[in-house]
């Protein structure tokens, strides 16, 4: 048996076999030595809490086949923090000598591992096993099942090594009735003969000698990309289509059974020690896709392009207009805004969902991009110019807003979270204005989504005159018609607006975009709890084929879109996780996550503490002011508990939590303070405290100080143009009193509340609504413009107030009955 972790190891780090006995001794002891007892044990102790559910879960293996109640109670143990030492312990109190005998380190002790390596064919091959025992060991080397001949001595030596010999080993060492099995070796021949290479291997360097060559193929064909490099261990393999990471290719070799067009691109491959970690990068292959070409011609004869060559003629002269053109995107960018927390406004709740949602959606589509919550006027304004910077020629160029706005005379107003309360173009966005600056860059596509109200805003008067570019590249998405709604659904839980609750279901359609948003109408026209009040209005001067998900070839000025793409991570740039050692031995684990480009986790973790010690707990403190972190938000067991409701599938378990959101607001670099507190058995469990100052730079957007005042090249610019008497005049809305919904949820205060027609949305899920008007009570929406000139209304003018509407059904009837007193929220 191989030498055991220290007593300050964690137990699941404990090897199969010896696992695997110390749980049938566990399983068949008797109850009061037991694992039954030893959870009793564990459970009566705070470090690890294992639950009286959680015992009974453990009691269910036994109904599995080859199910071990010890098994499960060890892992819950191992998860929560419990070392050798801990387990040692506890077996000591239960009296089970023969666990404790199992634990015990024995004579037989493997040394050396043998070590995976890359190698280049025709070289010698080395594998190395040691161990140490008495009477003297013995060896055997396996290759996966089969026993290697003649390989009885602690070196496998293999002169000329050929491709047949690629594969796992493993040494099985005895020593009289006792063995123990090496771990795995995985030993990698590379053939670089076909590519006109040698190379001598050289001990811990890490040298590429396989390079993926640039290929052509045609629509349906394999595309197979292979590269390699020597090292020992193996190194680790990521591969990039157009400088973008490929979702689980990490393999030496790089498949796609079938290809399409949209493979289209240049391929290269990242390659990482596993030892020094010292990263290489291949040469960039260019695999162009092409269609298949075939042709109906007179008398129903089918001619491939193979046929066309047969006869001497190229396909081309007969299909040179017939065969539709690749279009490209030189780069993919995206900005997504979602505003909800508003200062002088009802709060919204589905921006963040469907902003986090859309962020996922558009990596899959290799697009960069920037996703911020809750942006003030002048935020807004920086964070578009930082977008800005990086479209060029030949750019496709995609905006997304979620939150509270409006429309006049064309033009659509995004409405940030600082603005007044009425609020006018001079504290808004326009998007057109926006429009104008990307036109100026000489995008290939300028996509807008916008999912907010377009109502007119009574209080604003000014007619902008932004005098765009005719081009046949842009496309609006609107969530709903001029002069309506947009709404998002109720729920207990987060969830989606009604526009990317189906938007999102098309998104990665390989389909011309205009093409995806009319499907996506479509399926919007059928959802009947918002038929007949939101409809998705498409506008675009698209003239070509253009999708989101055509294939991006860097222009020719690579110096210009590596500073893009410099500019880009320098929005997504985390810290690196960290160990934090202590003067009491203990070590800290402190990881970073994003959740937004704004919006940064912070968890910590208990890798090593002292044997003595009887509890530990790391939390983080002392945040610079300009986050406005709550203290009571901070430091929790559960993301949930501290607002992490996206991400929280993906970070480790077992940690304490922290989510600083507005990182925009980071005025100085981001200095913390990780304070560990631990009590010892030997103090009367008195805490002790031990601190360390952490700087962690300016981490995510705050890279981009978007805090500072507008900039001299921002939107605003564009915005304040001369009003101009050629748009449509201002058009009031009808006398008539409309029963409308409401777009977005805001906080109810002790008042009548209100709530829609049960007809509406009966079987359903609810939409919130709120009370607004003029003279006569509506359920208005977001961006909704209220008659309060004068700012903040009292209770006299209440009816021009909004208020929330509830899932209360049956009380809309009384309030219009009974003409109850609205009061402001």
């Amino acid at each position: 048996m191989s030498e055991l972790p220290d007593r300050s190891a964690n137990i699941n780090f404990l090897r199969e076999p010896l696992l695997r006995k110390l749980c049938e001794l566990l399983d068949k002891s008797r109850a009061k030595t037991g694992w039954r007892r030893l959870g009793e044990l564990v459970g009566s102790d705070r470090r690890f809490r294992v639950s009286s559910d959680e015992m009974e879960m453990c009691s269910l293996k036994v109904l599995d086949l080859e199910g071990s109640p010890s098994r499960t109670l060890l892992r819950l143990m191992g998860e929560r923090g419990c070392t050798m030492g801990n387990l040692l312990d506890y077996l000591q109190t239960l009296g089970n000598s023969e666990a404790l005998q199992c634990l015990k380190p024995s004579a037989l002790q493997i040394l050396i591992q043998p070590q995976s390596v890359a190698l280049i064919s025709g070289h010698n091959l080395r594998l190395s096993c040691s161990a140490v025992g008495k009477p003297p060991v013995q060896y055997q080397w396996f290759k996966t099942k089969e026993e290697v001949p003649n390989s009885v001595s602690q070196d496998l030596i293999i002169n000329t090594v050929q491709q047949k010999d690629a594969g796992f080993y493993i040494c099985r060492v005895n020593c009289e009735d006792a063995f123990e099995f090496s771990q795995w070796a995985q030993v990698d021949v590379l053939n670089v003969s076909s590519y006109g290479q040698g190379c001598h291997f050289q001990e811990g360097q890490l040298k590429v000698v396989i390079q993926p060559q640039s290929q052509q193929l045609h629509v349906g064909e394999s595309l197979q990309l292979e590269c390699g490099a020597l090292g020992r261990p193996i190194p680790r393999y990521q591969w990039h289509r157009n400088k973008v990471p490929i979702p689980n290719a990490t393999k030496r070799k790089h498949m796609i059974p079938h290809v399409m067009q949209d493979h289209h691109g240049k391929y290269c491959c990242e390659i990482i020690s596993s030892s020094s970690r010292e990263r290489v990068w291949t040469n960039e292959a260019v695999v162009v896709i092409a269609p298949r070409i075939s042709v109906q011609l007179a008398g129903a004869v089918e001619c491939t392009e193979d046929d066309f060559y047969a006869l001497g003629a190229s396909p081309n002269e007969f299909l040179l207009n017939s065969i539709p053109e690749q279009l490209y995107a030189t780069d993919k960018v995206a900005l997504l805004i979602g505003n909800l927390s508003y200062q002088n406004h009802p709060q919204l709740k589905a921006p963040m969902v469907d902003v986090y949602d859309l962020t996922n959606l558009l990596h899959q589509l290799n697009f960069k991009v920037v996703s911020l919550l809750d942006l003030t006027e002048s935020e807004m304004r920086n964070a578009v110019e930082e977008f800005l910077l990086l479209l060029h020629k030949g750019v496709y160029g995609l905006l997304y807003y979620a939150g509270h706005g409006y429309e006049n005379y064309g033009n659509s107003f995004m409405v940030p979270v600082d603005a007044p309360n009425p609020y006018r173009s001079a504290n808004c966005l326009c998007v057109q204005s926006i429009l104008k600056l990307m036109q100026e860059k000489e995008t290939g596509l300028n996509v807008f989504l916008l999912d907010m109200c377009r109502k007119r805003n009574v209080h604003d008067e000014s007619t902008p005159n932004i005098i765009l570019r005719v081009t046949a590249n842009i496309v609006f998405g609107y969530a709903t018609c001029q002069d309506a709604e947009a709404f998002e659904l109720s729920s207990s839980g987060f969830t989606n607006g009604v526009f990317v609750k189906f938007l999102k279901k098309r998104l990665l359609d390989d389909e011309k975009i205009t093409v995806l948003l009319d499907r996506v109408a479509e399926d919007m026209g059928q959802f009947d709890a918002t038929k007949g009040k939101q409809a998705l209005e498409i506008r675009s001067s698209l003239s070509e084929r253009r999708a989101l998900t055509d294939p991006v070839l860097p222009a020719d000025t690579a110096d210009l879109a590596q500073t893009h793409s410099r500019l880009w991570a320098k929005a997504h740039e985390l810290p690196e996780s960290m160990c934090l050692d202590f003067d009491c031995g203990a070590q800290i684990k402190l990881g970073f996550a994003a959740e937004f480009s704004n919006v940064l986790v912070i968890y910590t973790n208990i890798v090593k503490k002292p044997e003595d010690m009887s509890f530990c707990q790391a939390q983080v403190t002392d945040f610079s002011q300009d986050l406005d972190v709550d203290p009571k938000e901070m430091n929790r067991e559960t993301p949930e508990e501290t607002g992490i409701y996206l991400l929280s599938s993906s970070l480790p378990q077992h940690c304490l939590y922290t989510r600083l959101s507005s990182l925009q607001k980071l005025k100085e670099e981001l200095v913390f303070t990780v304070c560990l507190e631990g009590t010892f058995t030997s103090m009367d469990d008195d805490p002790v405290h031990w601190t360390k100052s952490i700087n962690i730079g300016k981490p995510l957007i705050a890279r981009l100080d978007l805090y500072r005042g507008v900039r001299k090249n921002s939107c605003l610019q564009t915005c304040l143009m001369p009003h101009s008497p050629s748009h449509s005049p201002c058009h009031s809305p009808g006398p008539e009193h409309r029963l409308h919904l409401h777009h977005r949820q805001h906080q109810t205060q002790d008042c009548n509340r209100l709530s829609l027609q049960q007809h509406y949305l009966e079987p359903y899920e609810h939409l919130q609504g709120a009370v607004g008007g003029f003279g006569d009570c509506y359920i208005g929406s977001i961006g909704q413009v209220y008659d309060s000139p004068a700012g903040p209304a009292s209770s006299s003018d209440r009816l021009s107030i909004p208020i929330e509407a509830t899932d209360d059904i049956n009380e809309l009837q009384t309030v219009f009955i009974n003409s109850l007193q609205l009061q402001h929220q």
